[in-house]
């Protein structure tokens, strides 16, 4: 018995579109997060509404699921790197696991981009592929390169980021609804 996956019709988009898409995503993975710093300094909690919203993870996630998996995988890779060189933020400590996790959402989100599945589960299913490779990088990284991070990062940030998953849920699937529906309607 053989498996198939059922895939849309989505036009192929060209390397110009997917360029501008790549960079809209990156400068969008440095300035959401940073609006929600800002915030956080303002109402006196810090950085700690960007660990819960994981705003750096919509832009990316987006740009997959509309450019598909190059240009997800390289704003994933280049948006956290870009963000530290602006900001500083995330840590020098968590930049190489947020590029690889950030990295994974974009590829992923790009890979199911024609798969025909509900939007809100090919989020989902990039979420969890983005924090098992994260998890992976950074046992990893302390086991074999002896990094300075405590495992137990791994599930608080999950508990921390529940908001910033749910968020996910609610927005991507709606801004890939209304954009799939401006093309329809411009063609």
């Amino acid at each position: 018995m053989s498996t198939t996956v059922k895939t849309l019709e989505k036009p192929r988009l060209s390397i110009k579109v997917q360029t501008i898409a790549t960079l809209s995503a990156i400068v969008g993975a440095v300035a959401v997060p940073q609006l929600f710093h800002a915030l956080g300094a303002v109402s006196g909690v810090g950085t700690s509404l960007g660990e819960v919203f994981l705003p750096m993870h919509l832009p990316i996630i987006l740009v997959g699921l509309l450019a598909g998996q190059y240009a997800g995988a390289i704003a994933g890779l280049l948006g956290p790197l870009a963000s530290f060189a602006i900001s500083g933020m995330p840590s020098a400590v968590m930049l190489p696991f947020m590029m690889i996790e950030l990295c994974v959402y974009g590829l992923t989100a790009g890979l199911l981009r024609n798969v025909k599945l509900p939007t809100i589960v090919k989020v989902v299913i990039a979420q969890i592929a983005g924090r098992a490779v994260r998890a992976g990088a950074i046992l990893l990284g302390v086991n074999v390169f002896g990094s300075q991070i405590n495992v137990s990062t791994i599930w608080t940030s999950i508990g921390t980021g529940l908001f910033g998953l749910a968020l996910q849920w609610a927005l991507l699937p709606l801004i890939v609804y209304r954009v799939d529906n401006l093309k329809k309607n411009d063609n």
